[in-house]
């Protein structure tokens, strides 16, 4: 089935994400946009994903739970599971490679645990953004590890990319697909960097604010709409 996907999102526990963008806010929106299957992607943390899944049941939208990886190199991974469960797991895993550093919400903004009717659960104490303790060889396998499917964010972006931080993208990287930003230009990436030509390439919003969420465009086949679904087809690839 032909299903219209945005697999980069924050919500409001991202501190650079609205605190507009709530699960609910978030799933309800992806609705209007005709989005069909969407991943919650918050920085180092898959805190909200529990909520945006229900959420997301309520609204008709499948939501992939997952997180945005910010590497000990500080490149940005996007990484993907098939259920909860898993994305715990993989969170209980991360969080300790994290920096102690508290999180001054005047300053990074607030980083909030909400539930699936909008009312806020609680703050995340440690600041989400710093780099995690995992190096970006080694996340595509600690991924599987847990179940999950992990590919390199926003390539093109002069900051916190594989391509800005190592100068260039490789098969040996253990990488099979990417995500190009909705600036960037898949084209002239894959012209530059010859083993992209190789690779599935994925354009998401990566929305911080409900406002940058965008109409659905872009789609991928799967057998049926499920996270599971998902990572099988990522698998295979």
């Amino acid at each position: 089935m032909k299903l219209f996907y945005d697999f980069h999102l924050h919500s409001c526990l991202s501190p650079c994400g609205d605190n507009d963008m709530t699960p609910y806010n978030l799933v309800n929106m992806a609705a209007l946009l005709g989005l069909q299957i969407i991943a919650l992607t918050d920085h180092n943390s898959a805190g909200n994903c529990r909520s945006a899944m229900a959420a997301g049941r309520d609204a008709g939208v499948t939501v992939v739970p997952g997180m945005e990886l910010c590497c000990a190199e500080e490149i940005h991974v996007v990484c993907l599971f098939p259920d909860a469960d898993s994305a715990d797991a993989f969170h209980a895993h991360i969080r300790p490679t994290l920096p102690p550093i508290q999180n001054k919400a005047r300053i990074y903004g607030e980083q909030r645990y909400m539930d699936a009717e909008d009312a806020v659960l609680g703050e995340e104490p440690i600041l989400l953004v710093t780099a995690s303790g995992v190096g970006v060889g080694e996340a595509p396998a600690l991924c599987r590890s847990f179940g999950g499917y992990c590919f390199p964010a926003h390539i093109d972006r002069a900051s916190y990319s594989i391509v800005a931080t190592l100068g260039t993208i490789t098969a040996n990287m253990g990488f099979r697909c990417a995500e190009v930003s909705l600036c960037g230009d898949p084209q002239s990436m894959r012209e530059k960097y010859p083993d992209l030509r190789d690779m599935t390439t994925f354009r998401s919003s990566d929305a911080h604010c409900l406002e940058n969420m965008r109409e659905a465009e872009r789609w991928v086949e799967l057998p049926e709409n499920s996270p599971s679904a998902l990572i099988a087809y990522l698998n295979a690839l």
